[in-house]
């Protein structure tokens, strides 16, 4: 099964983590809080798919191109 990596789109602080590893979603659904210069920021699921991995932690600092998610099938 191919594994598709979500990437951050900017440098940011995750706010916080709406999914866990096992969850399935769909096409859309939210994954992860960005907040970015007093903005949330949603990061979306690219495909439908489970949710393999979380890579990052509430309150983490992370900079563009950084994977925060794993997601299977």
């Amino acid at each position: 099964m191919a594994q598709t990596k979500v990437l951050s789109d900017l440098n940011a602080m995750v706010w916080k983590i709406e999914v866990k590893a096992g969850q399935r979603v769909n096409a859309g659904d939210t994954l992860i809080v960005l907040e970015a210069m007093k903005m949330e920021i949603p990061v979306t699921a690219p495909r439908a798919g489970v949710v393999a991995a979380v890579l990052v932690t509430e309150k983490q600092m992370v900079v563009e191109g950084e994977a925060l998610a794993v997601l299977d099938g």
